[in-house]
């Protein structure tokens, strides 16, 4: 039972990103530690806006929150896919 729950959420969450509308997480206060104990920003800013901005396929948005989304972006779809296919199988 637990399996077939880790797999509709695995399916669910990318599609909820989706539907967000693109700039969802561009306003607000940041959660990063760096920013707010050091004002300074880290390798890792942006990061979460550029990756929703490139699932959205708005690529010089995504480029100017953050250039590592280019590399985060296919790697985590990688091991997305292959988390889907794992559980699957076990369904199964």
């Amino acid at each position: 039972m637990l399996v077939k729950i880790k797999l509709v959420v695995l399916l669910i969450v990318p599609l909820v990103l989706l539907i967000l509308p693109a700039d969802f997480f561009d306003n607000g206060q940041s959660l990063c530690l760096s920013q707010l104990l050091l004002e300074k920003e880290c390798p890792g800013c942006g990061l979460t806006r550029g990756l929703q901005h490139l699932g959205h396929f708005d690529f010089q948005t995504a480029w100017e929150f953050n250039k590592l989304s280019f590399v985060i972006f296919p790697v985590a779809t990688y091991y997305w896919a292959r988390e889907i296919m794992s559980t699957y199988k076990k369904i199964k």
